[in-house]
């Protein structure tokens, strides 16, 4: 398997990173009921959507195309209030970008149709995309939870001129179903691409984060929309591609990665923080919500064992692997295990919460176990 090579390139001026954030997140229940899905909080101390931002700043990005559809007005108003940087990211809005900078109300501008998936996202901004300043198209989503450097893989996409590059993960085998299956061959040029098979024959997943060479993504996007398609990059066009005999080169993810589809995978990622051997620190996850508050994690203490907590907690219960986000209130005798309770979340006095989801400035006054 490739293994990728350390090299850096100098810059990404010449890179187009879009960000697919337009998805209504059904799958994840109450927590995207009142909101978008990219502002689901995580980890503690930030939303989904801030590992993709940080990511593209530590790589040297100054700008990145946000696709968003589904509440983007809430969504636009807390990336350019969070993240726009002058002088180091701009967070270009698409078809919206000169109204809304002008200072026009982006509730008040005409609503863009939805668009059916991934591949349609790209086309509805093919005029952002598709210009003679961009040699490659970096492909990032909003629900990824990750700390990366994109800059090695962009130096290994040009170095072996592949059409596209797709960064892939080793998972265990009963979860391949969930994802798009890879298959190499011994140089690393990819074999086999199947969209959430029935029958895995391969323990790799596409991260869903690639490289496009620019010109031949724009090929295959023009050809496929005059067919029968699904509007879909991982559906459509990388299978067109592999059919037509594109170089599509892999490149190993080798920490932790992980998309947050489902209220379960949200859930269980929660879990995965914690514990001697932790997914990923907080040291390593963006600070966005209540950046001033310290997070601890502790492994046994007064009302806590194994959990990561905002210091601005009052514990007068006891909590059990679980994680805490800031501003949050146990009541006396209550008991909280192996659960996620969100900004200003509160328990009862008395009340047993087992393997459950507090939502933002709710209050538990019942026994509750599952989501």
């Amino acid at each position: 398997m490739v293994t990728g090579g350390k090299a850096v390139v100098t810059g990404m001026d010449d890179v187009r990173a879009v960000l697919l954030a337009g998805g209504r997140g059904e799958r994840m229940g109450r927590l995207t009921g009142q909101r978008p899905k990219p502002l689901v909080p995580f980890g503690g101390q930030c939303h989904l959507i801030d590992f993709s931002i940080a990511n593209a700043l530590r790589s040297g990005l100054t700008e990145v195309l946000l696709l968003s559809h589904f509440n983007e007005d809430r969504l636009i108003d807390y990336l350019r209030s969070t993240w726009e940087l002058p002088g180091r990211l701009h967070i270009h809005l698409g078809p919206h970008d000169r109204d809304v900078r002008s200072g026009r109300d982006l509730a008040a501008l005409a609503p863009r149709p939805p668009e059916r998936g991934t591949a349609e996202a790209l086309l509805a901004n093919a005029e952002f995309i598709f210009t003679d300043r961009y040699r490659d198209v970096l492909v990032l989503h909003a629900d990824h939870v990750y700390h990366y450097d994109y800059q090695p893989m962009l130096a290994h996409h040009r170095s072996t001129g592949a059409a596209l590059t797709i960064g892939y993960q080793e998972i265990l085998p009963e979860y391949v179903k969930l994802f798009g299956m890879v298959e190499f061959d011994a140089d690393g040029w990819l074999t086999a691409f199947v969209e959430k098979p029935a029958r895995p024959t391969s323990n790799l997943v596409f991260s869903a984060f690639c490289l496009f060479d620019q010109a031949v993504l724009d090929r295959y996007l023009t050809k496929l929309r005059t067919t029968d398609w699904q509007y879909d990059l991982s559906r459509d066009v990388i299978p067109a591609m592999l059919a037509a005999g594109e170089r599509i080169a892999g490149y190993p993810v080798e920490d932790y990665w992980e998309d947050i589809g489902t209220v379960d995978r949200y859930h269980r990622a929660h879990l995965r923080l914690l514990g001697p051997e932790p997914t990923m620190l907080p040291e390593r996850m963006p600070r966005t919500l209540a950046p001033d508050l310290v997070r601890s994690t502790v492994s046994t203490g007064p009302g806590l064992r194994d959990s990561l907590y905002a210091t601005d907690l009052r514990n007068q219960g006891s909590i059990e692997e679980s994680v805490i986000y800031p501003g949050v209130r146990i009541g006396a005798g209550a008991s909280v295990r192996r659960s996620v309770v969100l900004p200003g979340g509160s328990v009862a006095d008395g009340v047993s919460v087992l393997d459950s989801i507090v939502l933002d400035g709710e209050r538990v006054e019942s026994d509750r176990a599952g989501f």
